[in-house]
């Protein structure tokens, strides 16, 4: 299994540096000045040429990468001039945030997406089946902002049970309780359409693996129906299931984009937003880094709980 770890951890290594220089040209390839951005109303073309040379803008693009990649490896990601602070500090900061509603997003809609292909496929062509395929088909043809919208308008706005934004309450709070009352609207919007997703894919699987001779066999042993769909079905399926979380996991953690500006969550998402709009170039950068690294790395988790569960993957 070591061995195993190793590889996938090498073969992860192009695909981050990959992900650096995409991250990079995409925000070099964004018009206008980050000097004039800085600068406002004291964009003369003297201060503009000082800025760019004090940011090294004014070197060739190729360069500016090099640059940038070296800090990166020295631990470097720069200074926010927006914020007038390390950028590294201001993401761990914020994306320790992002990482509560993304993972708690995670857990419910691995829960309850696996549980609904289960019930669906052992079920299927039932009123269960029916129900359950219809609930997963709204949830996946629903946008996510929608629904968040939706959300606060009936549950904060009308009915007043749920808070609208934020992380934490204005005055007092700041507690464990806190923080999971003003967790569930955005947790539960940011999950829903990756429950429809996996719950589809796992209903697949399970129905696959359902026409397999050694379940009819485990039947006709006499087993308990509870038995071969558990411990023979669904540990079969979760082969199937386990990369499925781990692509979706890449959903969630894009989806806090936008989610975390609709609920005012103070996760990297909103902080990448408002950085885009103020062109703080290095924040975007380390920021969309960051997130990018922190899906691969969960990807490379799902391969190797996939490889666990089947050692034939390994070779």
């Amino acid at each position: 299994m070591t061995g195993y770890i190793v590889k996938r951890l090498l073969y992860a290594i192009p695909v981050i540096i990959g992900l650096s220089v995409i991250v990079f040209g995409i925000m070099a390839a964004i018009p206008g000045s980050t000097a004039l951005a800085i600068l406002g109303s004291f964009a003369t073309p003297e201060n503009v040429a000082r800025v760019n040379r004090e940011l090294g803008l004014d070197l060739p693009v190729w360069q500016q990468y090099f640059v940038w990649v070296g800090n990166l490896v020295q631990g470097d990601f720069g200074h926010s001039y927006i914020l007038r602070r390390p950028v590294l500090d201001e993401v761990l900061e914020r994306f320790g945030a992002t990482l509560i509603l993304a993972g708690t997003s995670l857990v419910l809609c691995s829960i309850f997406g696996i549980l609904a292909g289960v019930v669906s496929a052992v079920r299927q062509f039932g009123w269960t089946d029916r129900i359950v395929t219809l609930f997963v088909l709204i949830g996946i043809s629903t946008p996510a902002f929608w629904l968040g919208l939706i959300f606060i308008l009936v549950f904060a706005v009308q009915w007043r049970v749920l808070p609208a934004s934020g992380m934490y309450a204005v005055y007092g709070g700041g507690d464990l309780p806190d923080l999971l009352i003003h967790l569930i609207l955005p947790a539960t919007t940011l999950a829903i359409v990756a429950t429809g997703v996996i719950a589809r894919l796992t209903r697949a699987a399970m129905l696959e693996v359902l026409r397999q001779d050694y379940i009819r066999t485990a039947r006709a042993k006499g087993l308990n129906e509870r038995a071969v769909i558990y411990r023979h079905a669904f540990k079969s399926a979760l082969v199937s299931i386990i990369p499925v979380i781990g692509i979706q996991a890449g959903f969630v953690m894009g989806g806090a984009v936008y989610i975390e500006t609709v609920f005012q969550w103070p996760g990297i998402g909103a902080m990448l937003v408002n950085a885009i709009s103020t062109r703080d170039i290095l924040l975007v950068q380390g920021g969309v880094l960051l997130v990018a690294v922190t899906y691969v790395l969960i990807n490379l988790a799902a391969d190797v709980a996939q490889a666990m569960l089947d050692p034939r993957l390994k070779t």
